[in-house]
C-alpha cells in the first residue's frame, strides 16, 4: 500500500522582472516528478546538489505549494489543501531538516522543544507531554537531565537526536529526512543512520531518506530514486541499482563512491562540465551536454521513464 503517491509533480519558482514585477521565466526545480512511497518502506533520493531533491521533500509535505500536479497522501489528495487543512496534516507529515541547530529555535530548552507539536496538536497533558518526551531523549540516546539544557549546549549529533525526537513526539507515519546526517562528523553520521533504522521498526515509519551520499542511502534504502534536474532518471530497489546501474548519469554517482577495493579504471567515470540552468534546460535528454555516450537522438527527444526489467526503470534512450 502506498502511502503517498505524486503524480506528474512541479514546483516552479518564478523569475520577475521590470517595474511591475511581470515573471519572465521560471526556475524548474522539479519538473513533472511520479514516484511512489510505499508504507513500511525507505526510499532514497539521491542526486547531485541544485537537482530539486530538498524542493521535492518540501513540497509533498507542504511546506512548499506545488505548481502542478497531484500529491496523495493516504490515499486523500492533498494538492490544494490551504494552511488551514493542512494543520492538521504536520501530525502524521514530519521534516528531519539538514542543519540541526538551524532547525531548532536556540530560545527553547529540550522539553520545549519536544513538547511543542504535543502542545499544538492537543496531545496529552501537560505531564504526560513531560512523560512522553523523557520516554523519546531515551529513546533517541539522551539523558532526562538534557530536558532543561538548550540547543547550543549539544554537539551537532546530539541536536539531530533531539530534532528527530521532536519530529516523533507527534506520532507520525511519515517522515522527511533531508539530509540529515550530511552536516555531521563520519563517526556520528553511521549512529544516527542507525538510530533512524531502529525507530522506523518501533514506531512503523516510512521515510523519504534524501542525500548526496550514495554510501549512507544504500545502507538505509529498499528503494532508490536518483534525480537529475528536477526529473527522475532512474529508479529501483537498492541492490538492483548499486549492482546493475543502467543510466549514465547513475554509473557515474556509483563510481564515485570511495571504495579500495574498485579496479582502478572503475573508480570514477569522468563527467565534464556543470549542471545546467534549471531555468533554460537543455532540450531532449537534460543529461545530454554531460552524458559520454550521448547521441543525437538524445539531444531532440525526451526520454521516459520506462521499466527495463526487474521492476527496473530508466529514462534514456540508450538503455
Amino acid at each position: 500500500m502506498n502511502i503517498l503517491e505524486t503524480k506528474n509533480l512541479k514546483k516552479y519558482f518564478p523569475i520577475k522582472s521590470g517595474v511591475f514585477s511581470r515573471t519572465v521565466n521560471n526556475v524548474k526545480a522539479v519538473d513533472g516528478v511520479d514516484l511512489n512511497i510505499e508504507k513500511g518502506t525507505t526510499l532514497g533520493l539521491v542526486g547531485e546538489s541544485g537537482c530539486g531533491k530538498s524542493t521535492f521533500g518540501k513540497t509533498i509535505i507542504k511546506l512548499l505549494d506545488p505548481t502542478e500536479g497531484q500529491i496523495l497522501f493516504n490515499n486523500s489528495d492533498i494538492t490544494d489543501f490551504k494552511t488551514a487543512e493542512v494543520r492538521p496534516l504536520r501530525k502524521d507529515m514530519q521534516m528531519i531538516f539538514q542543519n540541526p541547530y538551524g532547525s531548532l529555535n536556540p530560545r527553547m530548552n529540550v522539553e520545549s522543544l519536544v513538547t511543542e507539536g504535543m502542545d499544538i496538536h492537543n496531545l496529552h497533558n501537560k505531564q504526560d507531554r513531560k512523560n512522553v518526551a523523557i520516554e523519546l531523549l531515551e529513546k533517541v540516546g539522551l539523558e532526562e537531565y538534557t530536558l532543561h539544557k538548550y540547543p547550543h549546549e549539544f554537539s551537532g549529533g546530539q541536536r539531530q537526536r533531539i530534532a528527530i525526537a521532536r519530529a516523533l513526539a507527534v506520532k507520525p507515519l511519515f517522515i522527511v529526512c533531508d539530509e540529515p546526517v550530511s552536516a555531521l562528523d563520519v563517526s556520528v553520521q553511521a549512529q544516527i543512520v542507525n538510530l533512524l533504522q531502529s525507530l522506523q521498526n518501533d514506531f512503523d515509519l516510512t521515510y523519504l531518506f534524501i542525500s548526496h551520499d550514495l554510501r549512507v542511502v544504500k545502507h538505509i534504502s529498499d528503494i532508490v530514486a536518483v534525480m537529475y534536474l528536477g526529473k527522475i532518471v532512474e529508479i529501483a530497489t537498492s541492490d538492483e541499482i548499486y549492482e546493475n546501474p543502467l543510466h549514465p548519469y547513475t554509473k557515474i554517482l556509483i563510481s564515485a563512491i570511495p571504495d579500495i577495493k574498485k579496479s582502478k579504471e572503475n573508480r570514477n567515470i569522468v563527467i565534464s562540465g556543470d549542471v545546467p540552468n534549471p531555468i533554460d534546460p537543455p532540450s531532449g535528454c537534460s543529461f545530454h551536454p554531460r552524458c559520454p555516450i550521448a547521441e543525437e537522438k538524445c539531444r531532440i527527444s525526451t526520454p521516459e521513464l520506462t521499466d527495463k526489467g526487474s521492476n527496473h526503470r530508466a529514462a534514456c534512450h540508450l538503455v
